[in-house]
């Protein structure tokens, strides 16, 4: 039956499935509703750095560069061929989510993109952009909430085990809007996420403690590990999409160590920031 269904929603045969995605007519292609938003970010960025240094300021390379990777993993995750490979290998599925996830969403806040963004946009505009984030608008208000480290991780950690309930899955994959959904509330959630980790402009509050980062990303990761084992020890697939019991578990693990890595490897660099700070090379409150 979850074969039958895989074919219904015109996955690919098995056998090599990245050769079949590439091989399709439309090759490696952005649809243009991903494309085009990326493209006027990428181009508001570049104007807004080039504004910023005729003014004497100064965008940092590692931060555009950060912008630039951030960008190509939405394009990537989004193209014609990963998206028929997560139809066809709930693995490819995975990668997919976790580009978007630990990928793009960490290396954009990264980018501090908030000042290039706002130098971009015509002077009426950025003052009256200015004014919404001004302490006491309710603007400021709503996303100074959302970014509590509380909120954070629990919006995060609710949207990642929701959306992976066998009914949320199956529908996802079925339905190319439920689909579309899936993607913008996990991209958004993990904006969310990393954002009390990065603390990038506009600061809403001070930066919280390393020890609660640390708690934080640990437990994380935990929940993670947790959800990816569940689904690489099962012994029957989860998901009708997906026939192959070999492929779940491979899935199941992607989730676990791909997630867990990264998410170690931001509390290895928060150990470091704050060890540099206890040396007075980094400053506190400016670890990223």
């Amino acid at each position: 039956m979850a074969h039958g269904a895989a074919e219904a929603i015109g996955a690919p045969p098995a056998g090599d499935l990245w050769s079949v995605a590439m091989s399709a007519p439309d090759g490696w292609i952005v649809r243009p509703e991903v494309a085009t938003p990326v493209l006027i970010v990428a181009s508001a960025y570049a104007v807004g750095w080039w504004q910023l240094r005729r003014r004497g300021g100064a965008v940092s390379g590692w931060r555009v560069a950060a912008s630039a990777g951030g960008l190509l993993s939405v394009l990537v995750a989004l193209s014609s061929p990963f998206d028929r490979l997560a139809h066809a290998s709930f693995a490819a599925h995975m990668t997919q989510h976790l580009l978007l996830i630990v990928g793009a969403a960490p290396l954009l806040l990264l980018a501090d993109p908030f000042a290039a963004l706002c130098w971009a946009l015509p002077r009426a505009i950025r003052a009256r952009a200015g004014r919404l984030l001004r302490p006491g608008t309710p603007l400021r208000a709503i996303w100074r909430g959302l970014t509590t480290v509380s909120v954070a991780w629990v919006a995060h950690v609710a949207a990642v085990w929701l959306w992976h309930l066998p009914s949320a899955y199956d529908a996802a994959v079925a339905d190319r809007v439920v689909h579309d959904v899936e993607h913008l509330v996990f991209f958004g959630t993990a904006i969310l996420f990393w954002w009390p980790i990065i603390n990038p402009p506009p600061r809403l509050r001070a930066a919280a403690g390393y020890g609660i980062r640390v708690v934080y990303l640990v437990l994380a990761a935990l929940q993670s590990a947790f959800l990816g084992l569940l689904i690489a020890m099962s012994r029957e697939t989860w998901y009708h999409a997906y026939a192959s019991v070999e492929d779940q578990s491979l899935g199941g693990l992607v989730m676990w160590g791909v997630g867990g890595a990264v998410d170690m490897l931001a509390v290895l660099i928060l150990v470091g920031c704050y060890l540099g700070s206890q040396d007075g090379e980094v400053p506190p409150m400016r670890a990223w």
